[in-house]
């Protein structure tokens, strides 16, 4: 990419306002510009057409626009849609359309790769590269309607923060991307149509709650211990489940938002009653919503095995009958490696 010249999108309304003052156009040209940015989503300086040539141009020879572009797209028998994202200096991040129902829901990344090691998630196998701009995750979540728009003729209804990388490591970037997303001169999407997914950073889900943020919060949980979470997620062992649970409900009494707890169920390793116990018991220490169980998709890397249906159903029930607001969710884009845990630039 070019250097010394300012991204256009990194600047605010009122430099851009500016800068047009300066280069001597006409005042509207400010908010033109601005749309073409943030609403009406163009990619290169030569889209924004009710400019002038001259201007344009001008544009160009002062700041750079680097956009991110579909690279790859597979389509799952189920309608899922997974596409390959190329960002500006060659790294790559997947983020995937989910049409269920009612519902278009994006999944989207926020780092290319990840940092956090997690034993039965494709992209913890990958080396962290680097975290995404708020405009590049902006523009993944464009990109993805644009796609819901053509292929369903209906704009996205939510995004999960729940692709690539840990989004609470990319905090600042993460935050900004939300904010242009829900703003009424972005996307303007109800940030509780926005849940963000996180594999348990205390301090940083404190600081959700300090913010006042007004969006949903998913702890990716996967075990009702900690000798058996830290087995998969060695994040644990710097916060382990009791911080985690006083975080969370210092969260809720900031904010009042939906929290769910995310539990991928594992053939012989957390699928019996004995942890349907505790995790009973930590469902009942903080104001959780629904705890979502996820059925395991495998990966190569890994050995572990999805239980059979009857023991995923099992588990279900025994929650349920213990007053236990649980659902299965039944994994879509299985056969394109677009599937829970399975995003790791193979497509």
């Amino acid at each position: 990419m070019e250097t010394g010249k300012k991204n256009i999108r990194k600047i605010t309304k009122e430099e851009l306002s500016e800068y047009l003052l300066q280069a001597d156009e006409k005042k509207f040209r400010t908010q033109q510009i601005w749309d073409w940015l943030w609403v009406n989503h163009a990619g290169t300086f030569e889209e924004m057409t009710n400019l002038s040539n001259s201007l344009r141009q001008k544009l160009s020879q002062d700041f750079i626009f680097p956009s991110v572009k579909i690279d790859h797209v597979q389509i799952s028998k189920d309608g899922t849609m997974k596409s390959s994202f190329l960002l500006h200096d060659g790294n790559k991040v997947e983020g995937v359309l989910i049409p269920t129902g009612t519902r278009q829901t994006a999944c989207i990344s926020s780092q290319a790769g990840c940092s956090l090691n997690c034993k039965f998630c494709a992209t913890g196998y990958l080396e962290r590269q680097r975290n995404l701009d708020f405009d590049e995750i902006y523009d993944e979540v464009c990109l993805i309607n644009k796609q819901s728009l053509e292929s369903a003729g209906k704009r996205l209804t939510n995004i999960v923060y729940m692709g690539m990388g840990e989004p609470l490591l990319n905090y600042q970037h993460v935050m900004k991307s939300i904010e242009r997303i829900t703003s009424p001169d972005g996307l303007a999407m109800s940030p509780r149509r926005i849940t963000l997914s996180t594999s348990g950073i205390s301090k940083m889900i404190k600081k959700l709650g300090d913010d006042k943020v007004r969006f949903n919060l998913a702890l990716s949980l996967h075990a009702p211990n900690d000798k058996q979470r830290s087995q998969i997620m060695p994040i644990n062992d710097k916060n382990n489940i009791q911080s985690l649970i006083e975080a969370l409900n210092y969260f809720y009494q900031q904010t009042k938002n939906e929290i769910t707890f995310e539990y991928i169920l594992f053939k012989d390793f957390n699928d019996s009653f004995k942890e349907a116990d505790e995790l009973i018991k930590l469902y009942r220490q903080v104001p959780v919503k629904v705890i979502n169980l996820i059925e395991y998709n495998p990966i190569e890397q890994a050995h572990y095995e999805k239980p059979s249906m009857e023991k995923i159903k099992a588990f279900e029930e025994y929650l349920t009958k213990h007053r236990v607001n649980a659902r299965l969710r039944i994994s879509r884009g299985k056969d394109i490696d677009a599937a829970c845990g399975q995003l790791a630039n193979k497509g």
